[in-house]
């Protein structure tokens, strides 16, 4: 089965978000919304998510799922906000909890946040499928960049998340709190083992360079032949040492503190406090 996807490429962020929809009906999922967060003045817009959902309605589709494939450190999640517009189920990977958990005492969240995924609607686990109409979507567990770093897999469609990257940029980094690349390695082989035509939606694009245009489209075919991390023929060992190296040349993400203790919490902000305002913690000298 070849399902319909839409595409809305975010460029503040250069992040995608996705509408996965069943070939012959109206049923849709979300993956991986944007929530526009400008930090110097701390305001939040929905454009990107507006986008979406004009595109839902101008289609007369029905939105069955808000699908994260991990929490992004690199963007706030609409999916409170898209929640609130479409009634649909939100979810994500069951490991989100250990993610959370280790949040929880970064933020220092106190009683009021429970790290146990009720956050979300539901969680999913390895082997599990969801239904949008009548497509059946597969879950992966594929961690290595987080530990609830999750596939969807519909027909010949996978959403990969930041897992991997267009063949020319590589891999995701696994730094973060809980990232491994073993695992990472492990988990992409995993992906890689699905049929050869099988289209990859990537969650980011940054244009390597030489390359003019964003492309967030690939196939496991191209990124067996020719990712510049983890083509076929890259062992386990030289791809571990090489990401190690790589990793520790990094900047951490401009968004990371602010987009994390949202998005563990499902796209939803913080409480606010007895005068109504809203805050995000900045932790300083933590990460």
């Amino acid at each position: 089965m070849k399902p319909d996807v839409k595409s809305f490429f975010d460029n503040e962020t250069n992040t995608v978000t996705y509408v996965l929809m069943e070939p012959s009906g109206k049923a849709c999922a979300i993956i991986d919304p944007v929530l526009d967060f400008d930090p110097a003045s701390g305001r939040t817009s929905t454009g990107p998510a507006d986008e979406v959902l004009g595109f839902i309605k101008e289609n007369g589709l029905e939105v069955v799922w808000i699908l994260e494939t991990h929490a992004h450190a690199d963007h706030l999640s609409a999916a409170a906000y898209l929640k609130s517009a479409t009634a649909a189920k939100t979810g994500t990977g069951r490991h989100i909890t250990e993610v959370q958990a280790v949040f929880k005492d970064i933020y220092r969240l106190g009683d009021d946040f429970v790290p146990d995924g009720r956050q979300f609607d539901h969680l999913f686990d390895d082997g599990d499928v969801l239904q949008v109409g009548s497509l059946e979507v597969r879950v992966m567990h594929t961690p290595g960049h987080t530990p609830s770093c999750i596939t969807f897999v519909a027909g010949d469609a996978a959403f990969v998340g930041d897992t991997l990257f267009m063949p020319d940029y590589g891999t995701a980094r696994t730094d973060f709190p809980g990232g491994d690349a073993a695992a990472l390695y492990r988990s992409i082989r995993r992906i890689l083992a699905l049929p050869t035509e099988t289209r990859i939606f990537l969650c980011h694009d940054y244009k390597a360079p030489g390359r003019d245009e964003y492309v967030w489209e690939t196939t496991v075919a191209q990124q067996r032949t020719a990712n510049i991390h983890i083509h076929d023929g890259v062992t386990e060992q030289d791809f571990v040492e090489f990401r190690h190296r790589r990793d520790a040349e990094l900047n951490m993400p401009k968004l990371i503190l602010p987009s994390i203790q949202v998005n563990i919490r499902a796209g939803e902000m913080p409480p606010a406090d007895e005068s109504g305002v809203v805050f995000l913690k900045i932790p300083v000298n933590v990460l």
